[in-house]
């Protein structure tokens, strides 16, 4: 029996366990990324674990996420995430220098390479063949370190491509279609690989697209064969040695098998208030439209440039919608700028926006109240553009584009006749604005700049024998990480001070959330189904920590939620019967007794509610691993602990 390419990768990287589905493996991780959301509080983690030098073959900090610099705050963590970098061995990629996952898709990913990052989009590396998967900022940190990276050995699904896009129809809908098929939570403890004869019409770009959206399915990561379109991408970045050839083997065995055709897909959208909540552009309609945004880390490569400047080339934007339009790296705003695209993005009345993730996070460019955007990104929960009410639609940059021109949702195949789009033989590459670290033996005479605004790691005791607690909030199902801990230009700034950054948790379903909690001292949250899904933010597990929650209890975690969870030290555990969720209301008094030892030894969890005089039991589904970090009170003291 041959292997998947996934496996391939895990089973050269393996460290710990055994290539078996469902079980407890560990993998060595070649490179990392952190943007500055995420970073501050790895770096933060990383020095409290007293280690002198990253040990990865290449750890890259990315500016990108809080480029809005409104306070001091934001200019003072970059300024503390660059000393950082150079004394720890880490390479520094500047504000202005683009969006983690397009510049290291450009500049640093490897074919067969592991690759972890402290952002849920990092699976975009896949589109070269990386194994690729976003994490906690606390796994990256003992990645960093040195440590390996724990997960449960995936299921493999294959998506069987066959056909080619027919003109005007993108990557974009391809991954909108798997969204459909499989939903925002059909990739859970799966890996997503890509393969068929259809893959061989799908540009880098494109491919790397796919796998970025990954994320929205719940999967740990997505990937695409390497391949001579991978070798000719590297080529024209000059990195043609770091090229290698992978496949899956001609009988690897999948668990699930989906066969999309290329040729008859049509243009789609996500609607609001989810990912997966497709419909066809002849569904939805001609519907009138205030605002468009082209960019994020999913769709703002050179090609998606050149195919919006060929659409609008010579026209004006509708006088009733706002574009902006946002390139994903130095290299792309520059290679647009050599070659004309960039005037006439901005001769159609275009605002060309810095290369940042901006308005995907919130960060700038919020829609009017009520306001109907059209966006290029991978998300439209409810509130993330900044603005409560605003209307998202998911789409592509093609449909985008037309639309922006007629002020109202366009079947971009109306444009008629599509030129072949192709990718330069050699891209522009000038790399200034990536620092590298100082020689490992210069390190001391380095300071690491600390502002104001930078507060401790919120700490976390060993957990207690029983947990006696009231419920401090009750949610329902498909709760993401932004309603948790929301992202936006007042709240990520305050990323590396938990205290300040708590009194937003939750603010999205509850605005009394925070006081409750703080009242309580300790406390217990009830959620739904699908629980934490979306961003890899750890403060959606810091904050709650800073405020008392022990534990959480739900029908189902999304996997990195749970796993940063697991590493602030509070207990994930989930009914054994969805029913019993309707059996707690807020404010009841709940008890887990002897919890500790149940969770040490593997057996039954039962949760008494005293405020109703009932026994509920609970499941948990943990490793031997989670288990002890849960009693010592998280992977931080885990890690002290061993060190």
């Amino acid at each position: 029996m041959g292997y998947t390419l996934a496996e391939k990768i895990i089973k050269e990287h393996l460290v710990e366990g055994e290539l078996k589905r469902g079980s407890d493996i560990a993998i060595r991780i070649d490179q990392t990324l952190t943007q500055d959301a995420t970073g501050t509080m790895a770096y933060l983690e990383f020095e409290a674990m007293g280690v002198k030098r990253v040990k990865t073959e290449k750890s890259v900090a990315y500016i990108d996420h809080n480029t809005l610099q409104s306070g001091f705050e934001n200019a003072d963590d970059h300024r503390f995430i660059g000393s950082i970098c150079k004394k720890h061995g880490i390479y520094f990629s500047r504000p202005g220098n683009g969006i983690c996952h397009q510049v290291h898709l450009e500049r640093f990913g490897i074919p067969g390479k592991t690759l972890i990052g402290s952002d849920s989009h990092t699976p975009t590396g896949g589109g070269i063949g990386m194994l690729a998967i976003g994490a906690g900022g606390m796994d990256v940190a003992v990645a960093m370190g040195g440590g390996a990276y724990h997960i449960v050995c995936p299921e493999i699904v294959k998506v069987e491509l066959s056909g080619k896009l027919s003109p005007w129809v993108s990557a974009k809908d391809v991954i909108l279609e798997v969204l459909r098929i499989l939903s925002v939570k059909g990739g859970v403890g799966k890996v997503i690989e890509y393969a068929g004869e259809g893959v061989k019409t799908l540009s880098v770009p494109e491919r790397a697209t796919i796998t970025n959206m990954g994320a929205e399915l719940g999967a740990t990561t997505s990937i695409f064969p390497s391949d001579e379109i991978t070798k000719a991408f590297l080529k024209a970045q000059k990195r043609e040695n770091d090229y290698v050839p992978l496949a899956a083997d001609p009988d690897a065995v999948y668990d699930k098998v989906i066969s999309i055709n290329l040729s008859e897909l049509k243009p789609l959208a996500a609607c609001p208030h989810s990912p997966d909540n497709i419909k066809s552009v002849e569904e939805i309609g001609n519907m009138k439209i205030d605002q468009v945004c082209i960019g994020s880390c999913t769709n703002s490569s050179l090609l998606d440039m050149m195919k919006v400047a060929y659409i609008l080339k010579g026209k004006t934007v509708h006088p009733d919608v706002s574009l902006s339009i946002a390139p994903g790296s130095k290299q792309v705003l520059n290679m647009l700028a050599e070659n004309g695209a960039l005037s006439i993005l901005i001769d159609a009345g275009a605002r060309i926006l810095e290369s940042a993730c901006g308005p995907c996070i919130g960060m700038g460019q919020s829609p009017n109240s009520k306001g109907i955007s059209l966006r290029t990104f991978n998300r439209n929960f409810e509130g993330r553009s900044g603005t409560k009410d605003g209307q998202i639609y998911l789409v592509s940059p093609e449909m985008a584009a037309a639309s922006a021109l007629n002020g109202y949702l366009t079947d971009p195949r109306e444009l008629g006749e599509m030129p072949e789009f192709k990718l330069p033989e050699v891209f522009t590459i000038n790399d200034n604005m990536i620092v590298p670290p100082v020689a490992e033996e210069d390190m001391d005479s380095v300071e690491v700049l600390r502002g104001p605004n930078i507060k401790p790691f919120p700490t976390s005791e060993p957990m207690e024998d029983t947990i006696l607690a009231p419920v401090s909030l009750k949610v329902g199902d498909n709760i993401t990480t932004d309603h948790i801990m929301p992202a936006g230009a007042k709240i990520l700034p305050l990323r590396s001070n938990i205290p300040a950054i708590s009194k937003f948790c939750f603010a999205v379903c509850d605005e009394a959330f925070h006081d409750r909690a703080l009242q309580m001292k300790q406390s217990i949250i009830i959620g739904g189904a699908n629980y934490g899904q979306g961003s890899s933010r750890e403060h959606a597990a810091l904050a709650p920590l800073y405020l008392g929650v022990k534990a959480v209890i739900v029908k189902s975690f999304a996997r990195i939620h749970k796993a940063n969870l697991i590493n602030a030290g509070i207990v994930p555990l989930t009914f054994q019967n969805e029913a019993d969720y309707d059996a707690i209301d807020l404010q009841d008094e709940l008890e887990l007794k002897d919890v500790k030892s149940a969770i040490l030894n593997n057996t039954q969890i039962v949760l008494f509610n005293k405020t109703k005089n009932k026994e509920i039991p609970l499941v948990q589904e943990f490793s031997q691993r989670d288990r002890e970090m849960l009693a010592e009170g998280g992977l931080l003291n885990f890690t002290r602990n061993r060190a």
